[in-house]
């Protein structure tokens, strides 16, 4: 999973790089937040890789760079409109594009066509230079042509280029959105898995190297590196071997300070440096060191870089003893960082030595731990939420059919009220069975179906798992009226004032709605043809069906 990360990583940081060639480039990464990115590679969830991916590429960025996110998906179930710009194009807006990735929900449908097109919009690609990376792992489910898509931005815009990196895509599949990229001069990256991506890069992306300068046959052959850098977990430890870390080469300032970026290389490097003063960052998951380097003709430098850093591995369980959870969140909170770091499910990172605070998250259950590290070692550490699991359903009627429709709304109370009777909401949900990890504790679930809503209270055990069924004492009523503009649904019974209580109305000839068992007044608008009014009484479990001439 580490090494799907890296190349993921490894694509965005060299496709942002090559959109950022000058200060006027802007950049907007356009973000697959819809729900099918809870599907797994390798056992995680792909939108996780992708958050994580994000969070460690964007620490390499140049803070000059113009980088926004866009994301669709990740408010609404079933709509193609769901697109919005989360982080406005800007210098220094990697902190921001990782907060929002990691609190992003991922929920809808999938209009790649319509977000890379806005995309392009904001960034005013008719008038400006501009560059837009898609990150999808589905194909376009809005009506709408990527290859069409392509064309015309190609044909409209001063100098647009869209890449396209597709997650766990066919190669079938691929063909349907590697048009949008292709058609503007962009690149396409097949992620099927990490080596499939690496191969992908090597022959889309990694520039050719250079040829050798001919050496004069007076002059002593020059050696085929300069540089051979080691880098150690701490003083006089082995060095490590394709670890997957980082090096990053900058100029140095005449202050000796980082200047300009340079290049980036990975694992076991060995590369060949012009003469003059360098500053060399060594990354390796959260821990880094940074040398000076002055390099002179002729010479070769062999520098070790030591991390003084250790190894942690947190498993994340539900209970003492339960399965690790793998979309439990384990944060690590960093003394003078922007923001927390998130990873998900059993993490293995490298930290800098000496006090680590982690928290871990499993539903609505946590815990936090803090951790000694010393350079060099490797603890293992098991992290215990303290949850049970609960699945909420709800029936029509005792005995009857279960409520299968994504319409289904669970909100979780704690069951003890307030001094004013209201109860602190816990979580929600919805749909059909919906799962929540909770502490032990008693809850009430609040669920409801169109105009039907029932108070179902249960319990939980850490460690356990059960099932909550709410009966909702409920029917459906379908109304089919012909012309009609406006149907509008009420209670039979009138109130001593005279009023009959609203369940609800649509704007439509036909009007479907779940309504507690009783007797009901339809009544139906059609302008200009005057009102009428229909009756139907409901029953729990059952259908109604209602024609208002």
């Amino acid at each position: 999973m580490k090494a799907f990360s890296r190349t993921i990583l490894a694509s965005l940081l060299m496709l942002s790089a090559a959109g950022a060639a000058s200060a006027a480039d802007r950049t907007i990464i356009v973000l697959d937040a819809s729900g099918s990115m809870w599907g797994q590679i390798e056992g995680k969830p792909k939108l996780e890789i992708a958050r994580q991916a994000l969070r460690t590429v964007l620490t390499t960025v140049p803070a000059d760079a113009e980088l926004g996110l866009m994301a669709y998906g990740h408010r609404e179930k079933g709509s193609c409109s769901d697109i919005q710009l989360v982080v406005p194009p800007a210098a220094g807006s990697a902190s921001a594009i990782t907060a929002a990735a990691d609190s992003m929900k991922f929920l809808g449908k999938t209009p790649l066509s319509a977000a890379v097109k806005q995309a392009a919009e904001d960034l005013k690609y008719t008038e400006d230079k501009a560059t837009v990376i898609l990150i999808t792992d589905g194909l376009e489910t809005c009506n709408a042509d990527p290859c069409a898509l392509g064309k015309e931005l190609e044909q409209a815009g001063v100098d647009f280029t869209a890449h396209v990196v597709g997650f766990g895509l066919t190669a079938e599949e691929g063909k349907q959105v590697a048009c949008l990229a292709e058609n503007t001069g962009g690149k396409y990256m097949q992620a099927s898995d990490a080596k499939g991506l690496e191969q992908a890069l090597a022959q889309t992306v990694a520039a050719p190297a250079p040829a050798p300068t001919p050496t004069p046959a007076a002059e002593p052959a020059k050696p085929e590196f300069n540089f051979v850098p080691e880098l150690t977990m701490a003083q006089g430890s082995d060095p490590l071997k394709d670890a997957g870390n980082a090096w990053e080469i900058y100029k140095a300032n005449a202050d000796g300070a980082k200047g300009e970026r340079i290049a980036t290389e990975y694992n076991n490097y060995k590369g060949s440096l012009e003469p003059g003063a360098y500053v060399i960052r060594a990354t390796l998951g959260e821990a880094e060191v940074e040398q000076p380097l002055k390099v002179e003709a002729g010479k070769v430098y062999k520098p070790t870089f030591v991390l003084n850093a250790g190894t942690l591995v947190i498993r994340p369980r539900p209970s003492e003893g339960g399965d690790i959870n793998t979309g439990a969140a384990v944060v690590f909170d960093f003394p003078g960082a922007d923001h927390p770091a998130t990873y998900y499910g059993e993490t293995k990172l490298v930290l800098p030595a000496g006090e680590q605070k982690v928290k871990i998250t499993i539903g609505q259950g946590e815990a936090n731990e803090t951790i000694q590290l010393a350079a060099g070692q490797t603890i293992e550490k098991d992290i215990v939420a303290g949850v049970g699991r609960v699945v909420v359903n709800a029936l029509y009627a005792p005995g009857g059919d279960k409520v299968d429709a994504g319409g289904l709304d669970v909100k979780i109370y704690k069951a003890k009220k307030k001094i004013d009777g209201t109860r602190d909401q816990v979580t929600y949900g919805f749909g059909p069975d919906n799962r929540f990890d909770l502490p032990a504790g008693d809850y009430v679930a609040v669920v409801r179906m169109d105009q039907a809503e029932i108070e179902q209270p249960f319990n939980t055990r850490v460690g356990e798992a059960s099932d909550v069924t709410a009966v909702l004492g409920a029917g459906v009523l379908a109304i089919d009226a012909p012309g009609a503009k406006e149907i509008r649904v009420y209670g039979a019974k009138k109130d001593i004032q005279g009023n009959r209580k609203d369940f609800g109305y649509g704007y439509d000839q036909k009007h479907q709605t779940t309504l507690p068992a009783g007797d009901y007044v339809v009544e139906v608008d059609r302008g200009e043809g005057g009102k009428k009014e229909g009756a139907a009484t409901v029953k729990a479990g059952e259908r109604v069906e209602l024609i208002v001439q």
